[in-house]
């Protein structure tokens, strides 16, 4: 029961100022309106320090963009210069190689219409390795012959590497 008279004390102090505050007011009277409040000058100084950074970070990202659209260009135009370069260097060595080619078949076909003695006499004065380039290019017959008028060292020397030439080759 008291704590009810209590409850009632309190709820009966509170009415009676709101109803003495609304006598107080006119019937016609509204109500202010609440006070807009302003922009801090603190709050529009940071928005303005925080504009000028991005703007400034944009302007740095243009100019970074440009730098590398520029660096895109100048590594595009150097990639097509060196493979000009490149065609142009494997054209001069298909030419280089042709011609070395040529002449090895041609002094192949020398060797090979030489007596095979006199051949054979060439051949010895040669490193092993030359000589089996020019062996194994030759036609079996024409390198049978010159083999047997060489010395049998300088011949099996020969034979050897032309037969370990080879070797090392990938079977599959």
């Amino acid at each position: 029961m008291l704590f009810a008279t209590s409850g009632a004390l309190r709820l009966g102090s509170g009415v009676g100022a709101a109803l003495a505050r609304a006598e107080e007011a006119p019937e016609g009277a509204e109500m202010a309106a609440p006070a807009l409040c302003e922009t801090p000058a603190a709050l529009a100084e940071a928005l303005t320090l925080r504009e000028g950074r991005l703007v400034a970070q944009e302007a740095a990202m243009q100019d970074r963009l440009a730098a590398l659209a520029l660096a895109d260009a100048a590594i595009s135009q150097r990639m097509t210069e060196l493979q000009a370069m490149e065609d142009e260097l494997k054209a001069t060595l298909a030419i280089a190689d042709g011609a070395a080619e040529a002449d090895i078949e041609k002094l192949t076909a020398v060797y090979t219409a030489m007596k095979p003695k006199d051949a054979a006499a060439l051949f010895e004065t040669m490193s092993p390795e030359f000589a089996a380039g020019f062996l194994g290019r030759m036609p079996a017959e024409s390198a049978a012959a010159i083999l047997s008028g060489m010395s049998s060292e300088a011949a099996y020397g020969v034979s050897v590497i032309v037969a370990g030439r080879n070797a090392g080759a990938p079977t599959e």
